[in-house]
């Protein structure tokens, strides 16, 4: 009671109003952090947990008792979706104190940038991107505008630890902070980080602070899980055997799919009538093929179409028209959606999530299972797995469902240890290195060298960054017209520069494709990469197109709407598996639990999968034989250092054991040709492993691994080192050899 008694008199209204009997623990510990100390503060808590309400309720209080004379707080999201969702929140709240709440966005009128830009205060929300896009063309009103500023709040924080556009998101802090003279406190938000000290640490970089971690109890969550294989093709695993319901009641038929239906698509077809549901699948390709196959279903039964889509490649139009169906309580439709609905957007009161096959991490499971389970319902997910039936003369490795093992270890990660992916901190971030020296740059005009390297190399994220790589990068950028020097020795962007700084796109950190904007007639339908010849079909907005033009200069495709199924055009999603994950499948795979929430296919299938591990030593033996010289190593390692152990058999091992036609499964197995025996492979891998190494040597000769999105901007030495040093996971690699040799 005594944080309640602290908040300004119309946040106590808004509780009363919304008749919350008491204060939540996140809360109380937010209002005392806030209010007692000048500490950062990280908010860990489950989804729904009022997590927003309780940064900004102190914060709002705090600017009624001292109205701040610019913007107060700038609140960072990492989705338009999300920004827009909070704006209408936050807005509703700020009324009633008279503090204006500006959010600023690509999809933001020009007009409601312009009254901040007069007028400076209250709040503001902004992405990443548009923070960026603020620094370069207003550099000179970033003293007035946030002269002030005394909270920054990131929201889904965890989202921003892996990549680039969290180290980006924590320089625009400091950029923005220094060109103010300000040091805001740090607030992050977020309900699945897997390393909170080590996540606390990098908010605080740069602030002199330490950052406060409330220990808040969660309750137990009920959770309505399930999950069920099948195969595309062919009779399902537990065809004539006698395995019960596992969860009788989610496992009941509502209605029928058509004849002939893909069996999984089938039963999500025939699980989302008359309610309102979101279906995850890991990429866009398959966003737009699962949406094509689910209305045609639709059309097959002769009933209206209840399926609607979301992903990053659309327009706006159709991504905000998901939004608002799904906000819309009398309305049941089901949205097909990539990652792009996985955070913190409050779509109302959804029934079940669906996930087609399993996420790449932990936090992805938690984050979508999340958009289910608010309005005091269980959060609800229902796994839905698919795979071609294998061959009868299949080799091992084929034969495993490695996807179904894959989300059983996503879920029992959780269940039994609370375990969630760690952030990946110890990059060596040399693409964004290059962003942020563009950046400041074109901002400030013309800097000497040494001006130039303290502003960036100052920055918190760069201080694995040493002044030799830098003033490497500084030379090549040079001789490459990005930067020009002046007759009084100063640096200037150069022409090159120029072209891509004066772009939109500069501003995203993250890689993009080259995308093509496609229409039919006047209505912008989203983009695709790489545009077929004309003639053919593309998939997108979950129907399907026939190519009529291609304006290659413009980027600009024509298209009439057709009847068919095609695969849609858009690049690879690549995962980004942790050790954990693979280290709990193989437990999975050697144990006999049987897991309350599978269904009858997947605990057949699951059980002809021991069965297989059992026969062969799979669990017991890293390398098998497959027949005459053929070989399979299962190292079950993460996504780096799983590449890191293929690079090297193949460059320092296998020209000793005599390897040929090396083929990977990432991260699952290694299949090879060898004329050496088992006990010859693991000696040579123990001698490599027992010699230095440098992680350079991991390269292929003349290789350039362009990772990040300005990588090719880069001088080699400093791409391939980023690479090696920081991409690569030798440590994990090299104890995993130890293992095997102990």
């Amino acid at each position: 009671m005594n944080i309640f008694n602290r908040y300004a008199p119309f946040i106590q209204d808004f509780i009363y109003q919304n008749s919350w009997e008491s204060l939540r623990a996140i809360q109380v510990a937010a209002g005392e952090a806030v209010f007692n100390t000048d500490d950062n503060l990280l908010l860990c808590a489950s989804t729904a947990s009022g997590k927003t309400e309780a940064a900004f309720f102190p914060i709002l209080t705090l600017f009624t008792e001292d109205k701040p004379a610019s913007v107060g707080a700038v609140y960072i999201g990492p989705l338009k979706a999300l920004i827009n969702d909070q704006f209408m929140r936050l807005g509703d709240l700020c009324r009633e104190a008279d503090i204006p709440v500006w959010h600023w966005h690509g999809d933001v009128a020009q007009s409601h940038k312009n009254k901040l830009l007069k007028q400076p205060s209250g709040i503001l929300q902004i992405t990443p991107e548009s923070l960026e896009a603020l620094l370069l063309h207003k550099h000179g009103d970033v003293a007035r505008l946030f002269g002030d500023l005394r909270f920054v709040v990131i929201d889904e924080v965890h989202s921003l630890l892996r990549g680039d556009r969290g180290g980006q998101t924590l320089c625009l802090i400091e950029r923005l902070s220094k060109l103010a003279g300000v040091n805001p406190r740090r607030i992050g938000l977020s309900a699945t980080v897997g390393d909170p000290e080590g996540t606390g640490k990098f908010l605080s970089s740069g602030t002199g602070r330490k950052t406060l971690i409330p220990q808040i109890e969660s309750k137990g969550a009920r959770w309505r899980l399930s999950m069920e294989h099948f195969y595309v093709q062919g009779e399902e695993a537990a065809a004539d055997k006698n395995i019960p319901d596992a969860l009788p009641v989610l496992g009941s038929r509502t209605d029928t799919a058509p004849p002939n239906a893909d069996p999984g698509l089938g039963y999500i077809f025939e699980h989302t009538r008359g309610k309102k549901c979101l279906v995850f699948v890991n990429s866009r390709e398959e966003c737009e093929a699962v949406t094509t196959t689910l209305r045609q279903y639709c059309e097959a039964n002769r009933e209206s179409d209840r399926f609607l889509i979301h992903h990053g490649n659309l327009s706006t139009s159709y991504r905000e028209t998901a939004e608002a169906v799904m906000k819309d309580e009398e309305q049941f439709q089901t949205t097909v959606t990539t990652a792009t609905l996985e955070l913190g957007i409050d779509i109302g009161r959804l029934e079940r999530a669906f996930q087609i096959d399993a996420p790449f991490m932990v936090s992805s499971f938690l984050q979508r299972m999340g958009r289910t389970g608010r309005r005091e319902m269980p959060p609800e997910m229902w796994f839905v797995m698919r795979e071609e039936q294998p061959e009868a003369r299949a080799m091992l490795p084929l034969t495993i469902p490695w996807v179904l093992l894959q989300g059983i270890a996503l879920v029992q990660l959780y269940v039994e240890e609370r375990w969630v992916e760690p952030p990946k901190l110890d990059r060596l971030p040399f693409s964004l290195l290059y962003h942020q020296t563009m950046s400041t740059l074109a901002s400030c005009g013309e800097l000497s060298p040494a001006g130039l390297a303290a502003r960036v190399l100052s920055l918190s994220y760069f201080h694995r960054i040493s002044h030799d790589d830098y003033k490497l990068l500084l030379r090549h950028l040079l001789a490459n017209d990005h930067l020009q020097k002046t007759e009084e020795g100063g640096l200037i962007v150069g022409l090159a520069g120029e072209r891509l700084t004066n772009s939109f796109k500069f501003y995203a950190v993250f890689k993009e494709n080259e995308e093509y904007t496609v229409r039919s007639h006047s209505q912008e339908l989203g983009t695709i990469v790489s545009p077929p010849p004309v003639g053919e079909k593309i998939a997108l907005a979950g129907h399907v197109w026939i190519v009529e033009e291609v304006d290659h200069k413009r980027h600009l495709v024509y298209c009439e709407q057709v009847k068919g199924k095609v695969p849609a055009y858009f690049g690879l999603c690549p995962g980004d598996i942790n050790t954990r994950v693979l280290e709990k499948m193989k437990a999975v795979l050697a144990e006999n639990t049987i897991y309350p929430y599978l269904m009858k296919n997947a605990v057949a299938r699951l059980g002809e999968a021991r069965l297989t591990a059992l026969n062969s030593g799979l669990t017991e033996e890293p390398l098998l034989c497959l027949g005459g010289d053929m070989w399979c190593l299962f190292p079950w390692l993460g996504t780096y250092a799983f590449l890191a152990l293929e690079r090297f058999i193949k460059i320092k091992c296998g020209p000793l054991l005599g390897l040929t036609a090396l083929d990977s499964s990432r991260p699952y197995f290694i299949q090879f040709k060898m004329k050496a025996t088992k006990e010859d492979f693991f000696k040579i891998m123990g001698e490599m492993e027992q010699q230095p190494l440098d992680p350079m040597e991991l390269l292929y000769k003349g290789e350039v691994p362009v990772f990040e999105k300005y990588d090719e901007f880069l001088p080699e030495e400093l791409v391939r080192r980023g690479f090696a040093h920081g991409i690569l996971g030798i440590d994990e690699m090299k104890a995993r050899i130890r293992g095997w040799l102990d």
